[in-house]
């Protein structure tokens, strides 16, 4: 669904643990997580902290969709405190 989509001229982020599985599959704009059950959370932390992880996942999934690639491109979180 990501190719189709992206074809259509709408670049898409996915946000993912798997990161090879996206590549495979031929995700170009990839986010890490870091759980398959919580993608955009962690229920073992604070709810500040959990809104900020969720903050920084969100912004980095709309730098990616603005980003310009020519190949599938993992951006990496840039954790902040």
């Amino acid at each position: 669904m990501v190719k189709e989509i992206e074809r259509a001229g709408i670049p898409v982020a996915q946000i993912c643990t798997m990161l090879n599985v996206a590549q495979e599959i031929g995700a170009n704009r990839i986010i890490p997580s870091s759980s398959i059950l919580y993608p955009t959370g962690d229920p073992n932390i604070s709810s500040h902290k959990e809104k900020d992880l969720r903050r920084q996942l969100m912004q980095n999934a709309l730098t990616a969709v603005r980003s310009e690639i020519h190949e599938s491109t993992i951006f990496e979180l840039n954790h902040q405190g």
